[in-house]
């Protein structure tokens, strides 16, 4: 696939925030109270991981094969047991900015899919995309069953 300036570009944003997403998943496992948010914002890391090499990918050219599904949610909610108030709230936080990262970049992959020119590349950007949304949902799951969404 030969790229042009705008696709380049694109796939740039693209990954810089693929590394942002990773590098926050990262320090927020680590700040989290729960051990099932640092569980969630581990594996949540892992598909960032997953969603930059194929965008290093494509910025050199190649587009692997798109995935026929997305890859396993496990959205299952999991109830956590916060000892005190405000470990849960520090908890929320990280939740909150977490959701709005991955709002955000779907919603910049949104807008980059519809800027390439190769159908095969415009396929997997959207799967990226919906496992970004994916992202968001198992963040929102986790606040809904631990009372930080309404």
């Amino acid at each position: 696939m030969i790229l042009t300036q705008k696709e380049t570009n694109f796939l740039n944003d693209f990954r810089d925030q693929e590394l942002l997403c990773i590098e926050k998943y990262e320090k927020y496992a680590g700040m989290a109270c729960s051990s099932e948010l640092k569980a969630l914002f581990t594996s949540l890391a892992e598909g960032e991981r997953s969603h930059l090499k194929t965008i290093n990918s494509m910025a050199g050219g190649t587009v692997g094969t798109v995935p026929t599904q997305i890859s396993a949610d496990n959205t299952h909610c999991c109830c956590a047991n916060y000892c005190d108030e405000q470990s849960k709230k520090c908890d929320e936080f990280l939740c909150r900015d977490m959701l709005a990262s991955e709002k955000h970049v779907s919603s910049i992959y949104d807008t980059g899919i519809f800027e390439f020119s190769d159908p095969q590349a415009r396929k997997m950007l959207n799967h990226i995309q919906a496992e970004e949304q994916q992202h968001g949902e198992r963040i929102y799951a986790y606040m809904k069953s631990n009372g930080m969404y309404s």
